[in-house]
């Protein structure tokens, strides 16, 4: 395929306009293969170059879409491939007939529902504040916090100067020293888990994701993995459908 201009690349992906693609590229929020581009001119190869917008990659015109669930296992990187030559999510998945992304971020150590796809303009959307997707985690933290400890929790906290959204939290289980809890957020912020409650006092023992916009973990054992049904893809559009917050 001839060379095409990237602000056309992204519109024909359907991620956005011409005009909004300007104004991302401008703002250094579109990479080609691995570089942050920032000419409005730039022309690039669609069926060579890598294309990412806020690091989620945006799948090329004709691509089959691919929408993969993984129950992540502690010790795996959230990265296509990493400099230092940890293990990754990708080897998991053995030889694919396309290439897929992890959506968002997990810690090496947290384990838990990813989702995988080369769908871009989902991908975009499903990991944007605005759009409030729900993330839901098994905390296991260290102490024996109060009420008040994870009403400030819920309340939201102030991380980096800027306040949390406010969060979910239910006490699943009580021991001696530690306590077992359900925390649902609906931001993205890196290691944002960790942080809270290391914020009040509490340091996270052990960390997993049990749900991520509405997917669970049910069938899959660590490092398990399985394709999207029709039904599940669906309701995942329909989500990120709705108008967004703000």
């Amino acid at each position: 395929m001839a060379e095409m201009r990237l602000n056309k690349f992204l519109a024909h992906a359907g991620v956005c306009s011409r005009r909004e693609a300007d104004r991302w590229i401008a703002e250094g929020r579109v990479s080609v293969n691995g570089r942050v581009v920032m000419e409005l001119g730039e022309k690039i190869d669609p069926d060579g170059d890598k294309v990412a917008v806020n690091g989620q990659p945006v799948r090329c015109a004709g691509e089959r879409p691919a929408y993969i669930l993984m129950n992540k296992p502690a010790g795996r990187v959230v990265s296509v491939k990493d400099p230092f030559g940890r293990p990754t999510v990708l080897d998991l998945l053995g030889h694919l007939p396309v290439r897929v992304y992890p959506v968002g971020r997990l810690d090496q150590d947290t384990e838990g529902a990813l989702l995988l796809t080369n769908d871009g303009e989902l991908a975009l959307k499903l990991t944007h504040p605005r759009y409030g997707i729900g993330k839901t985690y098994e905390v296991r933290i260290e102490g024996e916090p109060a009420e008040t400890d994870l009403d400030k929790v819920r309340g939201g906290l102030f991380l980096e100067g800027r306040r949390t959204a406010p969060a979910r939290v239910r006490v699943l289980r009580r021991g001696r020293g530690w306590a077992l809890l359900e925390v649902e957020i609906h931001e993205g912020r890196k290691r944002e888990i960790r942080k809270l409650f290391e914020a009040v006092g509490f340091p996270v023992a052990h960390l997993r994701r049990v749900k991520f916009a509405g997917l669970t973990l049910e069938g899959l054992k660590p490092g398990e993995w399985r394709y999207l049904n029709k039904k599940e893809i669906e309701r995942l559009r329909a989500l990120v459908a709705k108008s967004p917050r703000g």
